[in-house]
């Protein structure tokens, strides 16, 4: 059995190596986006593509079938037990 692997992108400004730890996932392969300049204090720009465990696939509940048309009423204030207060307009 095979096991599929999934990756994905991260973009970081700090400099780290293949089988490090990037956002909690493994480093695969690093690629320089920008390289740091000394001289103007600026960091690089590094993408790591980073293997991903595969996500957990939720089993979804049936829905319950929608009540027939005309199958409900509403409630009444007497039904419901409360007032309906009406405030005067302003």
């Amino acid at each position: 059995m095979l096991k599929q692997m999934l990756t994905k992108t991260v973009r970081s400004r700090f400099p780290m190596e293949v089988g490090a730890k990037v956002e909690g996932y493994t480093i695969l392969e690093v690629t320089v986006v920008a390289h740091p300049i000394l001289a103007e204090q600026r960091r690089g720009i590094y993408d790591y593509l980073v293997e991903v465990p595969p996500a957990v696939e939720k089993t979804r509940a049936p829905r319950a079938a929608a009540p027939a048309k005309g199958s409900f009423t509403r409630s009444t204030p007497d039904a419901m037990g409360s007032v309906i207060r009406r405030l005067p307009s302003k």
